[in-house]
Order: C-alpha cells, then structure tokens, then sequence
C-alpha cells in the first residue's frame, strides 16, 4: 500500500484518486480552500481516504499528484516535495492560466516551470493527455482486454520507476516518452492527445499499443 499525495481535488485529481483507492493505495487530498471543503468528497471514497491542508498532504505521499493551474504553481508547498517522485498531470492553458511569459514563445515546458517552483522533487509528467471520464472508464488489469497505454516523460529514472508502478497498479500500461523537456509532446493539441492506446490484451497487441504512442510522439511539434 502507497500513501498518494493530491495537490488539486478536481476532475482528474478525483478520478486518480478513485482509481488509487481501488488498487488499495491510501489517499491524502488537498486543494487551496481547505480540508474542510473535501469532507463530502473523503466520505463518498472511503476510510482510505483522508483530508489535508496542501502541505501536509504533500508531506504525507510518499508520491505527490500535483494537478492544479499552472498559475497556482507558485503556491505549492516546496520543501515536503523536495526527494520524492511528484507526478504533473497540469497542462498550460493561456485562457485559463493567464499568460505567463515564461512560457509563452519559448521552449520551456509546463513541466520544467513547476520544477524552478518546487526543485528538490523528481517531476514525471503523466495523465496529461487523457480525460478524466477516461481515466475512470478505460482503467483495465494486465493482461485483459483493452488494457491501455500512456506516456510518462522525466528526467530521473528511480522516479520514473516509482511513477511506472504506480500507473501500472491502477489499471495501465506506460511508455516511456523521454526527458522532461520533450513533455510537451503529450500535452493538449499534439498527435498524441487522441491516439488510441489499445487493445493490448497480448504482446502482439501491447506492441501495437506502445508504437502508436511513439510514432504520435515522434510526430508531435512544437
């Protein structure tokens, strides 16, 4: 059993916290009004699940899910994160956001910014290119049919393959898709927003599934 930090309680947050409940992790949820505007919420999941102001739910996971604004960056808790594997699941959007110049017209990544605001954590970009009815709906166990695939991008590999795990425990296969700075290939409007990932019930099948991914990976531009 994992304990699973949340920074961020909506649409996805939620979803990935159902999912961790039912593969037996503990959850600790957090968003930026209080523990006290979860209690519904922690009631409908379950005793495994709890309520947290943001630093402690980050000091409590022994894996993090930040999935917040990219505006809200800058309020995260740095130190509780600093050694431990935190999973983006954020994508920059200008007219939710706001601008921020220091992603607007460059090459820094959504991922690579929230690593200047929190630098001591090992950041693995993941769930960022599915929805979250999605997320809940296409879950499956290895080895059954319609087992889907998603990308994970970071730069460290222990981290990686404390994400990949985590990923596979509740209901997914993972393809690597390379260091932080190529995360922006799995975010919203690349190739690989809407390629399917299955089925990949066999090898022949998970082949099929992983290569989808890379060839909408090496497709995607900037």
């Amino acid at each position: 059993m994992t304990t699973v930090g949340f920074l961020g309680s909506g649409a996805i947050g939620g979803a990935l916290a159902r999912l961790a409940l039912e593969a037996g992790h503990k959850v600790v949820l957090s968003n930026s009004r209080g523990p006290e505007t979860l209690a519904d919420m922690v009631a409908a999941l379950g005793p495994l699940a709890s309520a947290a102001t943001s630093a402690e739910a980050a000091a409590a996971g022994e894996i993090v899910v930040v999935t917040v604004p990219v505006k809200a960056f800058a309020h995260l808790p740095a130190a509780p994160l600093a050694g431990k594997a935190v999973i983006d699941t954020c994508n920059y959007g200008a007219e939710r956001d706001g601008h921020i110049p220091e992603l607007d017209g460059t090459s820094l990544t959504s991922s690579e910014l929230l690593l200047r605001y929190i630098p001591g954590a090992m950041i693995v970009k993941a769930f960022n290119n599915i929805y979250y009815k999605h997320l809940l709906s296409l879950a499956r166990p290895a080895g059954e049919a319609g087992r889907s695939y998603l990308p994970i991008a970071g730069d460290s590999a222990p981290a990686k393959a404390v994400v990949t795990g985590f990923i596979e425990s509740v209901g997914y296969g993972v393809v690597d898709s390379g260091p932080l700075a190529d995360s922006w290939r799995q975010a919203t409007g690349t190739p690989v927003w809407g390629t399917p990932y299955g089925p990949v019930s066999d090898e022949q099948g998970r082949s099929a599934g992983e290569e989808a991914i890379r060839t909408a990976l090496a497709s995607a531009r900037r």
